[in-house]
């Protein structure tokens, strides 16, 4: 499945990079354009993208609190929300990105590079809009938090629980419908339609996607958005979309998050300082 696909693409980059160094000087012509080339460039972009990201995190979590955990300023935690969506999702989304540029390529392969990266903008902006929706949800919670005086042991309650909702949501149907929808092959997914245009695609595809993952990035929160979370969180995501048994690997971190959850609401000292 996935890995068919992906692993053939350093080949095509080889036999695409040699093509390119032997052509004649009239018919040279940029490494950008050449077809060989363009899957493995996109891949190298969006790790390269995801890395930096993953840099700015920890850099972030060495100098100073991250504004997702502090409650800063909203644009303060939109920065931060942008960076751990590319860190976090740029990886666990190359798989279907390569599927898309190689789907785009069978019939439009002059504009399958650019088709792709306007298939990843509308992708990265559901995640950004999801993450004004986290914003006001935090704010909310903060302001509920303050105004009725909870006690720190009810809060880490409130965290366990919504821990183990988050565990709960990935035995549901809604869960399994929707990572059915982030996986490949591309052609099973019912968003994909080769007349319909990429920027529609990857908002579809982010709306999957964000169904599929948006609890675990609620989780996120009473975990701490610590990097060592959001590193976990990322392995989830990942083996869900690229293992060939994504069911085990949504039951596991379901059992896990469900444990973890009811342990915080029975014992909430365990975790105070």
């Amino acid at each position: 499945m996935t890995g068919d696909f992906v692993l053939p693409l350093f080949g095509e980059f080889k036999r695409g990079f040699i093509a390119f160094r032997t052509r004649a000087p009239a018919e040279d012509r940029s490494l950008l354009d050449h077809p060989s080339f363009q899957p493995a460039l996109t891949l190298i972009l969006l790790m390269e993208l995801a890395f930096a990201a993953w840099v700015f995190l920890v850099w972030r979590s060495h100098t100073n609190e991250t504004a997702m955990a502090a409650g800063l300023h909203a644009t303060h935690f939109l920065v931060d929300w942008a960076a751990m969506m590319v860190a976090m999702m740029f990886p666990t989304a190359a798989a279907m990105i390569l599927a898309f540029y190689k789907a785009e390529a069978l019939h439009h392969r002059d504009a399958a590079f650019g088709s792709t990266w306007l298939f990843v903008t509308a992708y990265f902006l559901m995640w950004a809009v999801a993450g004004i929706a986290a914003y006001v949800g935090m704010r909310v919670a903060e302001s509920a938090v303050v105004h009725s005086a909870l006690s720190p042991v009810t809060v880490v309650q409130f965290g366990g629980a919504i821990l183990l909702v988050a565990g709960l949501y990935q035995f549901s149907p809604p869960k399994e419908i929707c990572l059915s929808q982030c996986r490949t092959p591309i052609d099973e997914t019912t968003w994909h339609h080769d007349k319909a245009g990429s920027f529609r695609m990857g908002l579809l595809h982010g709306i999957y996607c964000l169904g599929c993952n948006w609890l675990l990035f609620v989780a996120l929160f009473p975990l701490g958005m610590t990097i060592g979370a959001m590193a976990v969180i990322t392995v989830i995501i990942l083996a869900e979309k690229t293992l060939p048994w994504p069911t085990f690997a949504s039951y596991s971190a379901g059992v896990l998050l469900v444990l973890y959850g009811a342990l915080l609401i029975a014992s909430p000292q365990l975790t105070m300082h």
